[in-house]
């Protein structure tokens, strides 16, 4: 017994400490510091007839395929070498499905659009993949290329403090916008 309880006490004291008061601080902290991330930062429209819909997470990458839409990452993870076999059977594949897609658009396809992520649900993509779409969405929606790219550029955010990272265009944010769903 006197070998039992110096466990049974750790347990009972790192349990509290790690199980409740970390993830209370830690929970804490993000609701005040960023509570719409902490929050999932979940997109919500309203419907024609007044409703109010979560349609999504502009954290979380979805997956579009119609032509009329900007069209992400290919979901799903990859953790291939770029230079398997098997990683280059899976580009050829999706640069096939692009073509197809837009036969009319010859230009070379932005790598975000033919590989996936690591994490799979990536929201965003680059600039270059959102302009090499933007006539198909045009021509397809019946609307000005100029009034795709100014949608775009709406949803496009830039590196951190102009430092780091990468520019993103928000795939699921443009796709409502071009609904009109949102402004």
């Amino acid at each position: 017994m006197s070998k039992l309880r110096p466990a049974l006490v750790s347990f009972v004291v790192l349990t509290l400490i790690c199980g409740v008061v970390y993830p209370v601080i830690v929970t804490s902290i993000a609701q005040i510091a960023f509570p719409n991330q902490a929050n999932g930062s979940i997109i919500t429209v309203t419907q024609e007839n007044g409703t109010t819909i979560d349609v999504g997470s502009a954290l979380i990458g979805q997956t579009f395929t119609k032509p009329q839409y900007l069209i992400g990452r290919p979901q799903g993870t990859s953790q291939l070498s770029p230079v398997s076999e098997e990683q280059k059977a899976l580009i050829q594949e999706r640069v096939a499905w692009w073509r197809a897609l837009d036969p009319e658009n010859s230009g070379a396809i932005p790598s975000d659009l033919v590989t996936a992520s690591g994490s799979g649900v990536d929201p965003n993509i680059s600039p270059e993949a959102a302009e090499y779409q933007v006539d198909r969405i045009a021509r397809v929606r019946n609307i000005s290329a100029k009034t795709v790219r100014e949608i775009i550029a709406r949803y496009t955010t830039g590196k951190l403090l102009g430092l780091w990272g990468e520019s993103g265009v928000n795939v699921l944010k443009v796709n409502l916008a071009l609904d009109g769903r949102i402004q």
